[in-house]
């Protein structure tokens, strides 16, 4: 049975920065593509990042390209997400996902097969 569990977590001054990890357990995960969503109130799931566990390519939404880095320890079969500068706006439950790598960078939440339970990140401004 696959698990995701993030944590990491939690409340933060604008300007600051946290880092979410994501343990993944179940399977072999060489196949697949490790991605972060995020979901604010009142908004839809969106696409933060993602890599590709083979070769650990990785691709950013706009919004957070130069300021969140994507990451992934094979031996502990962990991602991170550090994010860095963090505004207001990254407010929201982020969502640690697996799904067979595509061939391309999956940026689409269909394209996952697996998901964690969320973590909340709160900026404050």
């Amino acid at each position: 049975q696959v698990q995701l569990v993030e944590s990491g977590g939690g409340l933060v001054q604008a300007g600051g920065s946290l880092r979410l990890s994501c343990a993944a357990s179940g399977r072999t995960f060489s196949s697949y593509a490790m991605g972060w969503f995020r979901q604010a109130p009142g908004k839809e799931r969106e696409f933060v990042a993602t890599i590709r566990w083979r070769g650990g390519s990785t691709y950013y939404a706009d919004s957070v390209k130069g300021r969140f880095t994507i990451s992934r320890d094979n031996a502990k079969n962990t991602v991170y997400l550090q994010m860095n500068s963090l505004k207001p706006e990254d407010t929201a439950v982020y969502y640690c996902a697996a799904g067979l790598d595509p061939g391309w960078y999956p940026l689409h939440s269909f394209q996952y097969n697996y998901w964690g339970q969320g973590t909340q990140v709160t900026v404050s401004s």
